[in-house]
């Protein structure tokens, strides 16, 4: 008999077991990424992670606040190594740096009594000036007499020639031919000569000192075969620092000598006392510290 509608080649299922229909609802109850269980899941989840920062953060907190206001057990104390030193103090001078004392002839010289009663007269004199402070006195006054010591040179002499040569003690002073400092030094002729030996500062007051006196000692060391300085060389060794070798480089240069023996003899006071310059310049300790004597021929 004719079937009319649609015909399909599906067979037919038969309905599934009971035990089989309970499988798939139990699947239902269980969260996918599409149903509601699957959010529930998601939110448990979160909050768990919130509480445990919080806990985190409470927990950090604590410790900062302890570490403000509680009072660690070493605090204040000594490190290892200052108590080692305060228990073993044996240990300071082995560690020490060994020096040799200085033993040298000037050395032995400014560890003198005249030294130090030098020194404290030139810079009374110094001050006596009016021009400068106690503090550089002393310093200019240590400076030149140690070189006065080395050189062979009286201090007298060196006060002398600075009052001469820079009466305001202007540590810069420059002078229309370019001579520099206390002492008034020529670089263009002794930069050269004695830079590596003594520094180029020339407005240092000590290098300046030092040059000063070096080339006061070459201009008015003895003549060969003798050990004594007489006035003449004096004279003929104050006229060279001037440079008034020939009387043409610098009007009146002649002069040069005898206002650094005036300097001396109103100035001078305590360095020299009554004494005349020449005089002066020959005091007794020259020849038991230096090594040499310097006569007067006066």
């Amino acid at each position: 008999m004719p079937v009319t509608g649609e015909l399909t080649n599906t067979p037919l299922m038969p309905n599934p077991p009971v035990s089989e229909r309970r499988e798939r609802s139990d699947r239902r109850e269980q969260g996918t990424a599409g149903r509601r269980g699957f959010g529930k899941s998601r939110k448990r989840r979160i909050a768990t992670l919130v509480g445990d920062v919080a806990a985190i953060v409470v927990l950090v907190a604590a410790i900062v606040f302890a570490v403000n206001h509680a009072n660690p057990i070493f605090a204040g104390q000594p490190t290892v190594v200052q108590s080692l030193t305060e228990r073993v103090p044996v240990t300071k001078p082995v560690l020490a740096p060994v020096v040799p004392p200085d033993t040298g002839r000037l050395a032995i010289l400014m560890a003198s009594p005249q030294f130090a009663a030098d020194s404290a007269a030139f810079s009374e004199d110094l001050m006596r000036t009016g021009r400068m402070s106690q503090e550089r006195a002393d310093s200019i006054a240590f400076y030149a007499v140690r070189e006065a010591y080395e050189r062979g040179i009286p201090p007298a002499v060196i006060f002398g020639v600075m009052l001469t040569e820079n009466a305001l003690f202007v540590s810069n002073a420059l002078s229309n031919v370019g001579a520099i400092g206390l002492m008034q030094v020529y670089p263009k002729i002794w930069l050269k000569e004695l830079g590596d030996k003594f520094g180029t500062d020339l407005a240092s007051d000590s290098t300046n000192v030092k040059y000063g006196v070096y080339i006061l000692s070459e201009y008015i060391k003895p003549k060969r075969g003798t050990e004594t300085v007489t006035a003449s060389d004096v004279q003929k060794g104050l006229l060279r620092y001037n440079g008034c070798v020939k009387g043409t480089n610098t009007p009146n240069c002649r002069t040069y000598p005898t206002k650094v023996k005036n300097y001396v003899e109103r100035q001078a006071e305590s360095l020299c006392g009554d004494k005349t310059f020449y005089q002066c310049i020959a005091k007794p300790f020259m020849d038991g510290l230096l090594g040499r004597s310097v006569a007067s021929t006066r």
